[in-house]
């Protein structure tokens, strides 16, 4: 119960920041939301399936530009329209991805996914039609306009946050119920003992690759948020920095919770701020505080929550 409370209480907080209006606020906190969403999606193959994707970011980023190239080339700004299709696209590619790269197992599977994504890397920077390394901006930011009138405009960052908050508490309560239903024990089977699955009847193949669609549908959807929050779309986002962020992120939240992740990307982005106004070598004060949690909190931050399970 302790535990829930301080979730709930952390959650209100997060979406009573959307009335200060504070421009710095908005952006700081729906950045580390957004990365709160990815790295729960990233969790469900990590820390449910047990599958190590370092091609996790590049859902994400196929799923920003293709916003990019909806708003720009054919001037379609609706997130009725653009958001399902923007989504679908990076569960599609994440089919295709998938359906190789699970072919490989262990370390191979690493590696194939991180093929993956730096091909996508250098095709998006190298490609002047797709701007190249210096990306693409969005020419108008999603909004819906109903017989002439605007009812929701992302381009307000207060619009924009307040449907970030909206998204992360959905995700979290849909992946929930996934990884508590019959499909999540299934997944978690399988990352204990994936032989005896098979033995048992279960096609672990198939499983495996609907959960690698879901974790790219919804980094797909971190994506799309983010270059509706800042107008862009970077050819970074495919590189294995990003995803080995992302990872580290999973690790230091504590993977296997859901929670844990999401609070392990505010965390990092707290810590990444400040340090970064404190000092020139910010990236060490980074690197020092996750190996501490590593050390001394092998289950990440969300072990320090476990004494309050109810």
């Amino acid at each position: 119960m302790k535990r829930r409370l301080i979730l709930l209480a952390a959650a209100a907080a997060l979406g009573a920041v959307a009335f200060s209006g504070d421009r710095f606020w908005l952006q700081f906190l729906g950045k580390a939301m957004i990365g709160s969403i990815l790295a729960m999606s990233l969790d469900l193959l990590v820390g449910f399936t047990g599958l190590v994707s370092l091609a996790h970011s590049a859902f994400f980023g196929l799923a920003a530009y293709l916003l990019a190239g909806l708003s720009n080339r054919f001037d379609l700004v609706n997130p009725i329209v653009t958001l399902p299709l923007c989504v679908a696209f990076a569960a599609g590619c994440a089919l295709i991805i998938g359906w190789l790269s699970l072919r490989a197992t262990g370390v191979y599977f690493v590696m194939v996914t991180l093929a993956f994504a730096q091909m996508l890397y250098y095709l998006f920077s190298e490609s002047p039609a797709l701007g190249g390394s210096d990306g693409l901006y969005l020419l108008e930011r999603p909004r819906l306009v109903l017989l002439g009138r605007t009812l929701v405009d992302l381009a307000k960052g207060t619009a924009a946050y307040a449907a970030i908050w909206i998204v992360l508490v959905l995700s979290f309560l849909f992946l929930r119920r996934v990884v508590r239903g019959p499909f999540g024990r299934v997944l978690t089977a399988i990352r204990i003992n994936e032989p005896r699955m098979r033995t048992l009847g279960y096609g672990t193949y198939r499983y495996k690759l609907a959960a690698f669609v879901l974790g790219g549908a919804l980094a797909g959807l971190a994506g799309y948020l983010d270059a509706t929050l800042y107008g862009f779309a970077n050819p970074a986002q495919f590189g294995w920095r990003q995803s080995g962020l992302v990872l580290v992120t999973v690790l230091l939240g504590g993977k296997g919770t859901l929670y844990g992740p999401a609070l392990g990307a505010v965390l990092l982005s707290v810590l990444e701020h400040f340090a970064e106004r404190a000092t020139e070598h910010w990236n060490a004060v980074v690197g020092a505080a996750v190996i501490a949690v590593v050390l001394f909190l092998p289950r990440g931050v969300a072990g320090l929550l476990e004494s309050g399970r109810g």
